[in-house]
């Protein structure tokens, strides 16, 4: 179905734009999981994936550095509606895009994904309830218009085409090879070279071991330290009841003792971080070499899951530091020379390959320009609904997954309830929700109220959340359920209308 709607910048003689009920941003993880439940719960809406690059799978497809995978298990971060059905519960990348790409063609989700369309922005009519959103092509350079009337942003929250790498002083007197994770050159050859890795986040975490395999030796050198824990690669527990059950039953079996369990380790760290510091401190010193300095290199000036914890299948880092293909050096980087770098201390590393495993750009919605009546959105003065609408923003719903579990368990929830609100909006009239705070002067606080650098960059340009529900973003899995998949619809803080069009044609 089309309308006679032209792009903010426009002409009055522009050709009729394309009409679509839901416009998807991003084909990754989120955005597949959203087509798959809009296809499956409201079969009669109309829909569009649309996705900036040429391939879908979002970060499983775009990062290629060395080891590359998950840092949750597969049973709690894969979809509810499909089961799990590898060996491996910590899966690396490659099993991964397979599992999406599978997901999305057993759904029949692949005809609705328009590849090279990057978004631009998205302007929003009260008066015609819908949006108007300017669409680039990533491999021509031809702009076109779509409309909608509800804008899905399924990208996630950092930016795909560059990376967070801080200046650092000297580099272009460094001789070697620097590279960043997000953009891992495919010719990268390091066997026999020495090699820093400069991070000690998942990304660090996961290279150093793989690329230890091949290489000299491997360096993690690292500002602080992080909470890092080994984890099973395989879970016998989830295999025996996929044996003993079926492939169906026992993943759901498992993905429930999961949940539990990743509610159970994180809520106890929470409530008792020093036990819990104590406890992780003892596992580390365990797998590491005796004597070896574990707080100098792995024990954080802050508590478990003031940052997420760093998972390590089957222990690998310290395999690889027990085994002398690796080691840890915590200082600060004085400058890179024409040989590698020097440390604060006076310390010098050597080094033929740099890589800088230094986070994030912290991007929301893709860096999505939106207006509402000629009004620009400023994100900053936003508050998030439910951890998935933005106050005074109409028909605009977004995913961000969980911080501290799989970020997949939220996504399934959201998108349950976001096909149950338009539900809800049809068999009312309702063309039009928007979301308004009852009391203006609530205390807020950032959306992504997490201590990770690449949050701490970012926060005054994202959204806040309240201190109560509806404007609280749980990060409870539990919690999440009641208020997501089990609570109402209706509700006096989410204002629904009928638009003058609407209103027009009903006369």
């Amino acid at each position: 179905m089309s309308s006679p709607t032209a792009s903010a910048g426009a002409t009055a003689g522009a050709a009729a734009a394309e009409h679509l009920d839901v416009l998807v941003v991003g084909a990754g993880i989120s955005g597949i999981g959203v087509a798959r439940y809009l296809k499956t719960e409201l079969p009669s809406k109309s829909f569009a994936v649309l996705e900036g690059r040429g391939a879908s799978g979002g970060t499983w497809d775009l990062f290629r550095y060395p080891g590359i995978r998950s840092d949750s298990d597969l049973h709690t971060f894969g979809y509810e509606f499909k089961p799990w059905r590898d060996r491996q519960s910590i899966a690396d990348a490659p099993r991964i895009l397979a599992y999406l790409r599978q997901a999305a063609a057993e759904n029949g989700i692949d005809p609705h994904i328009r590849y090279h369309h990057k978004v631009l922005g998205a302007s929003w009519s009260s008066d015609r309830a819908r949006w108007t959103v300017e669409v680039e092509r990533a491999d021509t350079g031809e702009r076109t218009t779509l409309t909608c009337g509800w804008l899905f942003s399924a990208g996630g929250y950092y930016r795909y085409d560059e990376g967070h790498t801080p200046h650092f002083a000297g580099r272009e007197d460094f001789r070697g090879t620097v590279v960043h994770p997000q953009h891992w050159p495919e010719e990268l050859d390091y066997a026999g070279k020495r090699v820093v890795v400069i991070g000690s986040g998942a990304t660090a975490v996961t290279v150093v071991p793989a690329m230890a395999a091949t290489a000299a030796h491997v360096t993690m050198l690292q500002r602080t330290p992080s909470y890092v824990m080994p984890v099973p690669r395989k879970d016998p527990f989830a295999n025996a009841l996929k044996l003993l059950f079926g492939p169906r039953r026992g993943y759901a079996l498992t993905r429930r003792k999961n949940i539990a369990q990743q509610r159970l380790i994180w809520s106890f760290c929470r409530k008792h971080p020093k036990v819990a510091r104590r406890l992780i401190r003892w596992v580390n010193s365990r797998m590491l070499p005796a004597g070896y300095p574990v707080d100098e290199h792995f024990n954080p000036p802050y508590d478990p899951w003031d940052q997420r914890l760093c998972a390590v299948p089957d222990g690998d880092l310290f395999r690889a530091i027990r085994a002398g293909r690796a080691s840890v050096v915590t200082d600060r980087i004085d400058t890179f020379t024409g040989t590698g770098l020097r440390l604060a201390s006076g310390r010098e590393l050597a080094a033929d390959v740099v890589v800088t495993a230094t986070g994030l750009n912290v991007q929301p919605f893709g860096g999505l320009r939106l207006t509402v009546d000629g009004r620009e959105v400023r994100l900053a003065d936003t508050l998030a609904y439910k951890g998935m609408m933005l106050s005074g923003v109409p028909n605009f719903a977004f995913a961000i997954g969980y911080t501290n579990s799989s970020w997949t368990l939220k996504i399934g929830l959201l998108c349950e309830h976001f096909c149950r609100l338009l539900a809800h909006l049809d068999a009312h009239g309702h063309d039009t929700c928007r979301p308004e705070p009852a009391d203006p002067d609530m205390p807020t606080r950032p959306l992504l109220d997490f201590g990770a650098g690449y949050v701490r960059r970012a926060v005054d340009t994202l959204p806040r959340q309240g201190d109560r529900m509806p404007w609280l973003t749980s990060m409870d899995y539990r919690d999440d359920v009641r208020l997501l998949r089990s609570g109402g619809i209706a509700d006096p803080e989410l204002r629904c209308s009928h638009s003058a069009d609407r209103a027009r044609a009903a006369v």
